[in-house]
């Protein structure tokens, strides 16, 4: 999981899509439907425009991990809670929960397609 945390927060998706199954199931809280693309789009855009992604809090589980991302924007901080289930080394479901009256707020248009 760190390998995950490292890549989308530089912004690399090539890296990032590594550690993701074939068949990645994908969730999120925004009104706008979400895959694997789309998701991995919408976290390069943070890693461009925010000031800084950090790392606040991660619980790990035998099969996955929750982890807690302080979003700094220019006028403002969102948050992302992140829930990873893996298997066999690569996650293979990622649930994303946003403070999305932040990331309105502080980042407009984030996940506008």
């Amino acid at each position: 999981m760190d390998f995950w945390v490292r890549s989308w927060t530089a912004g690399d998706l090539t890296a990032a899509r590594r550690v993701l199954t074939p068949d990645v199931e994908t969730e999120w809280n925004f009104d706008a439907p979400v895959d694997d693309e789309e998701l991995l789009q919408v976290l390069s855009r943070i890693a461009a425009f925010a000031d800084g992604v950090e790392l606040i809090a991660r619980t790990d589980a035998i099969d996955g991990a929750a982890l807690v991302y302080d979003l700094n924007g220019p006028f403002g901080t969102a948050r992302l809670v992140e829930f990873l289930a893996v298997d066999a080394g690569s996650i293979s479901e990622i649930r994303h929960v946003y403070d999305v009256t932040a990331v309105d707020r502080f980042f407009p248009g984030l996940y506008a397609n």
